[in-house]
């Protein structure tokens, strides 16, 4: 039995079938639409989501199961002081299968340590959030044909952004990938992800100025502030509008260039780019349900023929 906890999980050839895999499903829905006739999916989600409980929820119904779950702690026995190892060893009896979110980093590593089914990792604090870097490495190999020789500029809150830490340690196993880190300096990205890419001479700028940069870059990653990371609401408003993305600076880009985020937006993309042919953050959000739909066949051990 297998989990999904980093996307370091699966290695660069396993990647390759699982992306073969969801280009497949988007390519032909019907031929998969009955794989999981006979399966169910728990979605335990201790803290609020939109897109990626119901891009599960989408994912495992396309390909016709079932899903039960509860979409906040305070709707679980988390609220009476259940545990995490406990909860899974419950769900264990109820589903195949188990995407879980949790606030505290580690969470869903503890549930697999204890389960008898597979689990992933639907996001864990400001850890990781191993189906959203799938998502973003399915989307940029999609769109770009390749995941390697390019220049990713990611930019806005890079501290606390699970995604952005995600997807950095995802690309720097493939070659000629080149990082710009665009934050202002309380949201500068972690040292231990610098020191990394130090030790692995792996080029990288930290930048503060979007407009300075965006020339350089083949694809954009923006993200916005998060507010529930904030502890003080003075240090919050100061930052979230930090980065605006609009139609005047992309008048420096690339043609080609692409614009990924992983949703929620806020401001930092401002709807009038939503109509430029670079911007792809909502064929983004189609590329996660193919993916997780991939990534439920592969855990299930389910081929489709």
């Amino acid at each position: 039995m297998r989990h999904l906890m980093i996307p370091l999980d699966f290695s660069p050839e396993e990647l390759d079938k699982l992306f073969d895999l969801a280009n497949d499903i988007e390519k032909h829905p019907d031929k998969y639409a009955h794989a999981c006739d006979d399966k169910t999916l728990a979605t335990c989600f201790y803290e609020p989501s939109t897109r990626t409980r119901l891009s599960f929820e989408a994912a495992m119904l396309n390909l016709g199961g079932r899903t039960l779950g509860f979409s906040d702690a305070a709707s679980s026995s988390a609220s009476k002081g259940e545990s995490v190892s406990d909860t899974i060893r419950v769900i264990s009896c109820f589903a195949n299968i188990c995407a879980m979110r949790h606030p505290k980093e580690g969470a869903p590593m503890v549930a697999a340590s204890k389960s008898a089914i597979p689990v992933i990792n639907a996001g864990d604090g400001g850890h990781q959030h191993p189906t959203q870097t799938l998502t973003d490495l399915l989307t940029i190999r999609s769109l770009k044909g390749r995941l390697d020789h390019f220049t990713i500029g990611l930019c806005g809150d890079l501290k606390f952004g699970r995604t952005v830490h995600s997807l950095i340690n995802a690309l720097v196993r493939y070659e000629g990938i080149s990082f710009i880190f665009i934050s202002p300096r309380e949201l500068m990205v972690p040292d231990y992800i610098t020191d990394m890419l130090k030790e692995k001479g792996i080029p990288y700028q930290e930048k503060i100025s979007l407009e300075d940069t965006i020339s350089e870059l083949d694809i954009l990653y923006m993200t916005r502030v998060q507010k529930e990371r904030f502890f003080n609401e003075e240090d919050y408003v100061r930052l979230k509008d930090f980065y605006i993305l609009d139609r005047a600076k992309l008048t420096c880009a690339k043609p080609d260039m692409l614009i990924l985020h992983p949703l929620p937006r806020v401001n930092e993309i401002s709807v009038e780019v939503d109509e430029d042919p670079r911007a792809a953050y909502f064929k983004q959000v189609q590329y996660g349900v193919y993916i997780r739909m991939a990534l439920i066949l592969t855990l299930l051990n389910i081929q489709v023929s």
